[in-house]
């Protein structure tokens, strides 16, 4: 499977996951910080998915590299939360595990497209 069906992938299983801490920390009432999560967790894909329609070699790797921006932002919302008590070390372990994941692949594929 191509390095960018991979990354498509894991990118959307990823904001799957999000959108399911986001609903579990709202019940919290966790408002602020899970947004900010949701936004950029979710954006990954997004920017990723967009990339792949794009008109030049320059357009693709400037989307794939706001995917890599969002999910560097991602890890620092998960921490923070992790670090704040709004979420287990078990369960922030488990979020940048696959979120480190996603950030390899998505620099191979930026060092790539120069």
């Amino acid at each position: 499977m191509e390095k960018e069906k991979v990354i498509e992938n894991k990118s959307y299983d990823f904001a799957n996951r999000i959108i399911k801490v986001y609903k579990y920390l709202t019940s919290k009432n966790e408002y602020i910080l899970s947004k900010q999560l949701m936004r950029s967790g979710t954006s990954i894909g997004a920017n990723i998915v967009e990339a792949q329609y794009s008109i030049s070699k320059k357009e693709f790797r400037a989307k794939m590299s706001i995917s890599l921006k969002e999910a560097a932002e991602s890890r620092y919302w998960i921490m923070l939360l992790r670090d704040e008590g709004f979420l287990t070390e078990k369960e922030a372990k488990s979020l940048l595990d696959d979120l480190n994941e996603i950030i390899n692949i998505l620099v191979k594929i930026v060092k790539n497209a120069e």
